[in-house]
């Protein structure tokens, strides 16, 4: 079962290499924080055949759990959760910003009550995107059964009754899966080591 994870990861991480979405240097990131990597969701939406087989990890994944729909958050959970759906044979719907803060299902997209809903999206950083989908969810009467990313950088340990191999390092209460982990180091700028080597500094 590890060997099988880890070679999910070693597959997500060329496949994110080869987009050219995994990059090296010296990033600050919208945080303020500096980091020698950075991942640009962008440069891996740009390729189909990447995203394709990313999602399809996901799916593989969520198969067993018996989803009915799946929802992502706008802009990149929309990609996501179409490929997603397109590899389980099931709608795809997003949430959007809401009047008032939170997100919301809009144009007309609707959930039954009881139906089983796998929430995805691109990249977890704090996790506010994904909580935002799951209250949207539960809103409308949906259940969450599982979430997926495609990659983790939140950087914790999920070790919650719903963790799982390879679950996300954020417990959502359901069961969580991440097509590759990168525990990313990042610095404060007045105590960067980056900036001490003099390396140039690029703005994300």
């Amino acid at each position: 079962m590890l060997s099988g994870r880890r070679q999910t990861e070693e597959a997500a991480e060329r496949l994110l290499r080869e987009a050219g979405a995994l990059l090296e240097g010296h990033f600050q990131l919208a945080s303020g924080r500096h980091s020698g990597v950075y991942v640009e969701k962008f440069r891996l939406l740009e390729r189909p055949p990447q995203t394709d087989a990313l999602c399809g990890m996901i799916a593989d994944w969520a198969r067993e759990l018996s989803p009915q729909v799946v929802a992502g958050p706008t802009t990149g959970g929309i990609i996501i959760s179409y490929e997603v759906a397109r590899h389980l044979g099931l709608r795809s719907i997003f949430a959007e910003n809401a009047e008032g803060g939170g997100r919301s299902f809009q144009r007309g997209f609707t959930i039954a009550p009881g139906e089983r809903v796998l929430v995805v999206d691109d990249v977890l950083t704090t996790g506010g995107s994904v909580r935002d989908v799951l209250e949207a969810v539960r809103a409308m009467g949906g259940e969450t059964i599982a979430v997926a990313v495609l990659i983790d950088r939140s950087g914790g340990k999920s070790d919650g009754p719903t963790a799982r191999l390879g679950s996300v390092g954020t417990d959502f209460g359901v069961p969580s899966f991440s097509c590759l982990a990168l525990d990313l180091p990042s610095y404060e700028a007045d105590g960067c080591p980056l900036c001490e080597q003099g390396l140039p500094l690029t703005i994300t």
